[in-house]
C-alpha cells in the first residue's frame, strides 16, 4: 500500500482547517511533520490534492473528489480497530442539532446513549439549519437533527417526528382572552421570530403565506430563550415549537394564542452525507433515534386516554 493512515489523518485535517499548522495542531504532530506527510502523499501518486494560496490551503478539484473516500477509508479503519479491541461502540460522535432539538431533546437522548454505550462519546454542536447542513457537507459533523428544510446533493434526509409551532404572548396581552385569532389580528400584532436560515423561521414564514409582507416584525433573535423572554416582558408576541413552551405555559408565564386559520405544524428530520461511512455508533444512534419517537407517540396516546385508561379501555 502506498499510502498511510496517518498520510489520510493530516489530509482530512488540512482540509477542514484549511491551514496546516492548525491541521498539525488537531493531530498533534509538528508542523513540519504534518507538511512533509501531506508533501510525500502527493508526490506519491504525482497529483495535487490543494492549491496554495498564501498560507492557505484550498482542496484542489482531485482533493474534493478524494475527501469523501478517504473520510470513510479512515472511519472505517478506526471501526475495525475498536472491533479488534473488543468495544462494540466506541469512540467519538459528531451531533449537530438546531436549537430546539439540541436544547429540548437531544440532551436527554445524548444521557441515554452515554448510558447504553459508555465507551462512546458525543459532542454537541448547536446552530440553525443552515449551518448544521454546512457542516454536515463537509464532514466536520456525523449526523445532524434538524427543524428545517434545504437541499443539498450531498446530503439525505430521513423525516424522524413532527412538530409544531404554536403563536404565543404574555398573559396580559391585549389578545390573551381572545378565542381565536384572525388574519387581521395577526396584522396588527408586533412579532418577535427567529433569523431567517433557522427552521422555525421557515415554518413560520410558510404558515404566514398571503400576509407575511404586511406583518411588524419588531425583532429577530437567534434564541429561543431570548424569545420567550422578549414576550413575557411585553415586546410583543412569538412562534415557536410547541416542545420549547411547555414549561412556560405550565408556569403561566406565557400563554398559547389560537390561529385556527393558519398551518404550523412541521417535520424534524435526520441529516446524512450520503457518502459517509456508518460506523456502529452513529448506527446506534439512529436507532435510539427511532426509539426515542416510539416512546413519544406512546405517551401521546396514554395521554389521550386518560390517566386510568387501560389499553382496551373504550372511547
Amino acid at each position: 500500500m502506498r499510502y498511510s493512515l496517518r498520510q489520510l489523518e493530516v489530509f482530512l485535517a488540512t482540509a477542514q482547517h484549511d491551514n496546516i499548522s492548525r491541521a498539525a495542531d488537531t493531530l498533534a504532530m509538528s508542523q513540519s511533520a504534518a507538511s512533509g506527510a501531506l508533501r510525500e502523499l502527493e508526490q506519491q501518486f504525482g497529483v495535487r490534492l490543494f492549491d496554495r494560496l498564501g498560507k492557505r490551503l484550498r482542496l484542489s478539484e482531485l482533493g474534493r473528489q478524494l475527501r469523501p473516500q478517504a473520510e470513510n477509508l479512515l472511519a472505517q479503519a478506526r471501526d475495525f480497530e475498536r472491533s479488534l479491541a473488543g468495544e462494540e461502540v466506541s469512540g467519538r460522535l459528531q451531533l449537530g442539532a438546531t436549537l430546539t432539538i439540541g436544547n429540548y431533546l437531544a440532551v436527554p437522548m445524548i444521557a441515554a446513549f452515554r448510558a447504553r454505550y459508555p465507551g462512546a462519546d458525543i459532542a454537541l454542536n448547536v446552530a440553525n439549519t443552515a449551518t448544521i447542513a454546512e457542516q454536515l457537507a463537509s464532514f466536520e459533523l456525523d449526523v445532524g437533527l434538524v427543524e428545517g428544510e434545504f437541499y443539498h446533493p450531498d446530503l439525505e434526509t430521513l423525516h424522524w417526528r413532527p412538530d409544531e409551532l404554536q403563536v404565543f404572548a404574555a398573559p396580559g396581552h391585549p389578545l390573551a382572552g381572545k378565542a381565536r385569532l384572525a388574519d387581521r389580528d395577526l396584522l396588527g400584532l408586533d412579532w418577535i421570530v427567529r433569523e431567517s436560515g433557522s427552521g422555525t423561521r421557515q415554518t413560520f414564514e410558510r404558515a404566514m403565506h398571503g400576509i407575511l409582507p404586511d406583518l411588524n416584525i419588531v425583532l429577530e433573535l437567534q434564541h429561543t430563550e431570548a424569545i420567550k423572554r422578549a414576550v413575557e416582558a411585553g415586546l410583543g408576541v412569538g412562534c415557536l415549537s410547541r416542545i420549547s413552551l411547555v414549561e412556560a405555559f405550565a408556569r403561566g408565564t406565557l400563554i398559547p394564542l389560537q390561529v385556527p386559520g393558519r398551518d404550523f405544524q412541521r417535520q424534524l428530520n435526520i441529516i446524512l452525507h450520503r457518502k459517509k461511512f456508518q460506523n456502529a455508533a452513529l448506527k446506534r444512534w439512529l436507532q435510539l433515534c427511532r426509539e426515542a419517537v416510539s416512546d413519544t407517540l406512546g405517551a401521546d396516546t396514554d395521554t389521550q386516554r386518560g390517566p386510568g385508561a387501560g389499553p382496551d379501555s373504550p372511547d
